[in-house]
């Protein structure tokens, strides 16, 4: 199997592009965009300064939705409808430059603990929308396992599985770091073959921290040849800065290659 090593920074989305350069410095082929704060692509300036940092860097790009305030499981439908805009409009502008989008799933709000059933229901539909935009545009907009907060759908690898099976332009990221804070790391590994993207970094196992890889609990001696031997495409590190990134390529080295 193949894979490529990618970097990527939620904590750099309010800072300015500068940042980017020291990511093929610190080893690494490409660059996944968290699209918020500077980095949101319904802004054609932002756009632009993309577009001249990867001219200058020759990164491979994937990018990441935005997630704040948004809720996709939401039974409130304007902000249901809101957070389906959001997303749709990130995918279309995200062909541009790549064809993998990351995307969160919702969860549980307060209204909709009291029908689940119809918050599963209205995820599913949310899905089928975005996964129509995505194909329409060739993109494939992959939904991510979620951390360890009661609240957030799609911790464990059969619900994820369930939500996502069957949709046209819908793929599945799986998240290392978030299955650590379940405890679920080695369930996740059987959906290396089915997964289109893939997300590490490292915590102990209590929340998501995204430290270095090696700084945490997940046995990268487990996951790293799992990768190899299972899934083929890019594998984005998700760190605070490029010289941390530097860390965590030390052991991507040593289990991933």
């Amino acid at each position: 199997m193949s894979i490529t090593p990618y970097f990527s920074s939620s904590a750099k989305v309010w800072d300015t592009i500068e940042w980017v350069y020291g990511i093929p410095d610190a080893g690494y082929s490409g660059w996944e965009i968290v699209a918020d704060g500077r980095y949101r692509l319904d802004n054609p300036a932002n756009r632009k300064d993309i577009h001249e940092a990867i001219a200058s860097t020759d990164l491979g790009i994937t990018v990441h939705a935005p997630y704040g305030d948004l809720n996709l499981a939401t039974l409130n439908h304007p902000i249901w409808e809101e957070s389906i805009r959001q997303v749709c409009v990130c995918v279309t502008n995200a062909a541009e430059f790549t064809d993998r989008v990351t995307i969160h799933p919702g969860y549980m709000s307060p209204v909709g603990k009291l029908l689940p059933e119809k918050a599963w229901q209205l995820q599913k539909e949310a899905l089928v929308r975005i996964g129509q935009v995505a194909a329409d545009c060739g993109v494939l907009a992959c939904l991510e396992n979620m951390i360890g907060i009661r609240e957030f759908l799609c911790q464990r690898p059969e619900e994820i599985l369930g939500m996502t099976e069957g949709i046209e332009g819908i793929g599945i990221t799986i998240d290392f770091g978030h299955a650590n804070t379940v405890g679920r790391v080695k369930e996740f590994l059987p959906l290396l073959k089915n997964a289109k993207h893939l997300h590490i970094h490292d915590n102990k196992g209590v929340s998501d921290e995204h430290l270095a890889l090696g700084m945490g609990t997940i046995p990268w001696d487990v996951v790293g040849p799992a990768v190899r031997k299972d899934y083929s495409g890019v594998v984005v590190v998700e760190g605070k800065s490029p010289e941390e990134g530097k860390k965590s390529l030390v052991v991507y080295k040593r289990w991933f290659v």
